[in-house]
């Protein structure tokens, strides 16, 4: 899992971005996103984020492939690379990550919803970030991130993150408001 940290996002790459997101840090944010998407939701807060945690971490064996690589494309099913990854394993920790996997994929539970929103939701509030920075060429993750969210949620914090700064926040802060 340690070459997720390594691994950038390569769809930033794409967009011109020099120095993207690793694929680790995209999870971590995922899962807490998942999290509070999850228990607005009516779900398990602590389900959600596992799964985030997991949903990417077949990257190590087929790497970050852009969505117009996977076009001409075809990597193996992510229960299979699970599969692979998990070999050897003690049973019990198979079975959990290959469990969280499936969930996640077949999207089977509120949890696994609210997750899959969350993996969306952190890349719309990436292009947001990297279009504050002056990357232009970023419009296409907002827009297809927006039409990807299900949730009442995730599509309330969406349009949130799409009318305030990113750092709004801390200026109300500093002058004496709430975060």
């Amino acid at each position: 899992m340690g070459l997720l940290k390594r691994f950038k996002r390569t769809g930033w790459l794409v967009a011109g971005v020099r120095d993207p997101e690793s694929i680790a840090e995209h999870s971590f944010r995922a899962a807490i996103i998942a999290s509070v998407i999850t228990v607005l939701e009516g779900g398990n807060p602590e389900r959600a984020a596992f799964m985030s945690l997991l949903h990417d971490t077949q990257e190590t064996r087929v790497t970050d492939i852009p969505y117009i690589g996977k076009r001409y494309l075809q990597a193996a099913p992510n229960d299979k690379v699970t599969a692979d990854q998990t070999r050897g394993t003690p049973e019990p920790v198979a079975h959990m990550m290959s469990g969280a996997v499936e969930e996640y994929e077949e999207k089977t539970s509120l949890e696994a919803v609210c997750a899959c929103d969350a993996d969306k939701l952190e890349c719309l509030i990436q292009a947001v970030e990297y279009r504050e920075q002056g990357h232009q060429n970023v419009q296409p993750w907002i827009d297809s991130s927006l039409a990807a969210l299900k949730t009442k949620s995730a599509k309330r914090i969406a349009d949130e993150v799409l009318t305030t700064g990113s750092l709004e926040w801390m200026t109300r802060v500093l002058n004496g408001g709430e975060g």
